[in-house]
């Protein structure tokens, strides 16, 4: 039989990082050369709790999953994850389907597992119920450190869990460059005979599963556990495949059989104990079968009614970031270069020569010259009046007015239409955006919302959040912004486009996204722009897409009534289009684009009538000259 190929993507649930640093090494000496360390962070929430209470942790895990990352052998791709949920064990197995794991490795302190219901457990309880579920390999380490590992003993007795446990040591003594001792214990006064055709196939067998490192081993001893036990006082590592387990018998807890777990529960040095994947036999697969078909009726009931709240709730807390997990910029320019990502960082202006160049030279110092974050530095200028581009020109940012970009397809107002435009106007493969009427704007606007798209390869599209004072006669009061937002967006989001519900801060300016999305999708021209991303990125990436970050305080030019009037109709405009196309059926005889608005003076009443329709811009890769630009591009890559 030919030798297994190790794996490939292997899962770390990890919740301690002072042994996490030799669970990443016996990951990386296990793992198939180009692989990837999948660490894993667990949050559990108990009943009767929102899965959006696990929140602050998850921040916590993503903070102690960073410090393990600092610790990761070099040269190995490590991704970390957080995931919510009830119980530990459904997150393992549930993250090891969806990542086709191959490899799941425990730490395990040694420790016996203590009760757990009515039974008692091996590991733990969680360990126990993966290993019960899991849809890949195992392995359990009992850690007692792998530091100075010169020789590595393996117990073997045939069968696919012995087969697994030499390939296994046979990858770590490589890893570790160790001698590996491949042990066969025999009955004592053995004929000689007998103990020779077990030596010769103890050979075989190391040969076609060990054959530069593995040395057979054929030693005599009445109790076979105290024999092993008694090899491994002159070793640094044991590696032990799963052994017989009694199934027959309903009180039996065994996992991976009786003398794995005593040798692991026993013997000094560090002890991994492995088990392959076993195929379910036919009379559990139909008890499985008939479980699930009892159980989908109850699910269809309650899907419509429990699901889109409870995938928000775990959304919510496994999705909202903070800036400071990002600000290790040299960190996020080894994700970009390691991914083969340009970055593109826009800035749209309309008389902003009060803000725009603190903005510009915040942004080329930290993010460009002091690292080599963002690729190209675009301020899209509304036609401004005021100096704002010269300002913007002088501290090195390439300025371009939004009506000189595609000019044959004409211009609208807006700052939608400048952020369409903008898509034409770079090439990075991520794009942020980011308002410049900030007047404490930080470079953590732009990197705190490409953070996520550089470390979470399911996000797609990360809005920003934070906290909104106003000023309000000059002084500054907590918690006045984000009026349209409250009084508005909100309300519509959550009767209409519940799924969005978990976003703090739906309209916010800053943004980043992929661009192989981003030109997917229309483009509002105005007001609309923040609102119809959302939306129509909801239906293309789905909840699991989005993310979105705190960035802490930001103070900006706070609008009048009669502006913030302006854009909540605007915004109400785009939500009713868009409910209209989704369930193609004109929910209104006729739209009003019109605004009036009452004039009242001592000496004068009128009605004020604009007309304030947000136009739509197709997705910009419709644009023969887009498309033509993005075929060339992918041709020279």
């Amino acid at each position: 039989m030919a030798r297994r190929s190790l794996p490939s993507r292997i899962l770390l649930p990890l919740a301690n990082p002072r042994t996490a640093t030799d669970l990443m090494r016996i990951g990386a000496g296990l793992m198939e050369h180009g692989g990837t360390l999948i660490a894993l962070g667990i949050v559990e929430v108990p009943e009767g709790m929102p899965l959006s209470e696990g929140a602050t942790k998850a921040r916590q895990a993503r903070r102690l999953l960073q410090r393990v990352l600092e610790s990761a052998p070099p040269g190995v791709e490590v991704r970390t994850v957080v995931r919510i949920g009830r119980r530990a064990a459904e997150g393992i197995v549930e993250l090891a389907t969806e990542e086709e794991a191959e490899l799941i490795i425990f730490g395990w302190g040694g420790r016996p597992g203590g009760r757990h219901g009515a039974a008692e457990s091996v590991f733990s309880p969680t360990i126990d119920e993966v290993v019960r579920d899991a849809p890949c390999d195992i392995a359990v380490v009992k850690q007692r450190g792998v530091e100075g590992v010169e020789r590595i003993l393996t117990a073997v007795r045939g069968g696919p869990h012995a087969e697994l446990a030499l390939d296994y040591a046979d990858a770590l003594g490589r890893a570790f460059d160790a001698a590996v001792d491949v042990l066969h214990v025999l009955p004592p006064g053995v004929d000689p005979m007998v103990r020779s055709q077990a030596a010769r196939a103890l050979a075989a067998f190391v040969h076609r599963h060990a054959p530069e490192r593995g040395r057979p081993l054929v030693v005599e001893g009445d109790d076979i556990a105290a024999t092993i036990m008694r090899e491994a006082e002159q070793v640094q590592l044991v590696v032990m495949g799963a052994t017989a387990v009694t199934t027959r018998d309903p009180t039996n807890r065994a996992l991976f059989g009786a003398l794995s777990e005593t040798v692991a529960l026993q013997a000094r040095p560090t002890v991994i104990v492995v088990k392959t994947r076993e195929q379910p036999t036919r009379s559990v697969f139909e008890q499985r079968s008939e479980q699930a078909e009892t159980l989908e009726a109850a699910d269809r009931a309650a899907h419509a009614s429990r699901s889109i709240p409870a995938l928000v709730d775990r959304w919510f807390a496994e999705s909202s970031f903070h800036h400071s997990e990002y600000s290790d910029l040299a960190r996020l320019v080894a994700l970009k270069e390691k991914q083969g990502l340009t970055i593109s960082a826009v800035l749209p202006t309309l008389n902003e020569a009060a803000t725009i160049g603190p903005i510009v030279r915040a942004a080329r110092r930290e993010l460009m010259e002091k690292v080599p974050l963002v690729d190209e530095l675009l301020v899209i200028d509304s036609d401004s009046t005021d100096e704002t581009r010269a300002i913007a020109e002088g501290e090195g940012a390439r300025v371009v007015r939004h009506s000189e970009v595609l000019p044959r397809y004409g211009s609208y107002q807006g700052k939608g239409e400048a952020l369409w435009k903008s898509l034409f106007a770079t090439t990075g493969d991520l794009v942020a955006w980011s308002d410049t009427d900030i007047q404490d704007w930080h470079p953590r606007f732009f990197y705190g919302t490409l953070g996520p798209l550089l470390t979470e390869p399911r996000i797609g599209y990360v809005k920003a959040y934070y906290q909104r004072p106003i000023v309000d006669g000059g002084v500054l009061k907590e918690g006045g912004g984000g009026r349209v937002t409250e009084l508005v967006a909100r309300p519509l989001i959550n009767m209409f486009f519940p799924e969005l519900s978990g976003y703090i801060q739906p309209l916010a300016g800053e943004y980043a996204g992929r661009r192989e999305h981003l030109e997917q999708i229309p483009f509002f021209t105005g007001y609309a722009v923040e609102i119809g991303h959302l939306i129509d990125l909801a239906e293309r990436l789905g909840l699991n897409g989005f993310g979105q970050v705190d960035l802490d305080i930001r103070i900006h030019r706070n609008q009048e009534l009669e502006g913030l009037s302006k854009m909540s109709f605007v915004i109400l405009q785009a939500v009713m289009k868009r409910l209209e196309e989704r369930h193609h059926a004109r929910l209104f005889p006729e739209m009003g684009s019109t605004m009036k608005l009452p004039r009242s003076t001592p000496t004068h009443l009128s009605l004020e009538v604009i007309d304030l329709a947000d136009q739509e811009r197709p997705p910009m890769i419709r644009i023969p000259e887009y498309a033509a630009r993005r075929r060339a591009a992918a041709e020279s890559r």
